[in-house]
């Protein structure tokens, strides 16, 4: 039985590089909800800027760190499209976890709103939910036709 290890390979170094391609694809649509929803001046104030079009670039660096993260960890998932849902979906989850419920409030200075849902969040769940299976859905067919 072979086994897979957790090394910087060229392979796995690849896959990252897959993976942050597929950030770019799944950042864009959550990217255009956020403009649709008025919420990348928000994101903007990452960087102290509160203005959309640098919302929507810091949000794009995001979506290309967290797609690269998703590429280290690609080559050990399951490579059919139904297990790539599931996993696009949970990843997206987490991130709304970590990114909208805990890193973005405390980054803007706002712990008090750690774990608050509103309807807000509820918008943001599904945002993160389609990012993440646009990450899995387009990384997926990348990864495969790579090896």
């Amino acid at each position: 039985m072979a086994t897979t290890s957790f090394s910087l390979s060229k392979l796995n170094l690849r896959a990252v590089g897959l993976g942050a391609i597929a950030g770019i694809i799944g950042g864009i649509p959550f990217g255009m909800m956020m403009g649709m929803m008025g919420m990348l001046p928000m994101v903007g104030m990452l960087v102290r800027v509160e203005d959309a079009v640098v919302g929507f670039g810091v949000h794009m660096v995001i979506s290309i760190v967290t797609g690269a993260m998703y590429g280290f960890f690609g080559p050990f998932l399951p490579k059919n499209w139904g297990a790539a849902f599931v996993a696009g979906m949970v990843y997206g989850v987490a991130w709304w976890i970590l990114g909208a419920l805990i890193l973005m409030p405390v980054l803007l200075g706002m712990p008090q709103m750690v774990f608050m849902i509103g309807e807000m969040q509820w918008y943001s769940l599904m945002g993160h939910i389609i990012f993440g299976l646009g990450i899995s859905l387009s990384f997926l067919p990348m990864y495969r036709k790579m090896n």
